[in-house]
């Protein structure tokens, strides 16, 4: 299974299909008179931790961010069992994509600018101004 690169992802990593364990079984859901004699809800198991698609670094980086080793994908949205291994490999992917990409840069802290902290101030007087005007009429 090829996982699309991006941001932190080296091109052409492929989790070789042997690594991929896919169970079928039925599907719950709509799929009129066949949904009780046809497998199509896909689960697919990928174990990260013994994964020789990764290397060291790529394999920790996964491992830290994954709550289990063991990555387990299920795919039951389509009537067709081809659509839902295409919809749990595509999920997989997406998994270790989202898994692999590098953190964010840290925020740079900033401080407002003085303009933007004048107007602020003009903003809070000017209401400051608008609600005492809300006061009660008295009779002179």
């Amino acid at each position: 299974m090829r996982v699309p690169t991006g941001p932190g992802i080296p091109d052409g990593l492929v989790i070789p299909a042997a690594e991929l364990v896919e169970r079928f079984s039925r599907s719950p859901g709509p799929g009129g008179q066949s949904v009780n004699t046809t497998d199509s809800r896909v689960e697919l198991v990928w174990d990260a931790a013994t994964s020789g698609a990764l290397t060291e670094a790529q394999r920790a980086r996964l491992l830290a961010r994954l709550p289990d080793p063991v990555v387990r994908v299920v795919a039951t949205e389509q009537r067709s069992q081809l659509r839902n291994r295409a919809a749990a490999r595509e999920r997989l992917a997406e998994l270790v994509r989202a898994a692999l990409a590098p953190p964010p840069p840290p925020r740079r802290p900033t401080k407002p600018t003085r303009g933007s902290q004048r107007r602020r101030l003009d903003a809070k007087k000017q209401r400051g101004e608008t609600k005492s005007l809300r006061g009660r009429v008295r009779d002179a």
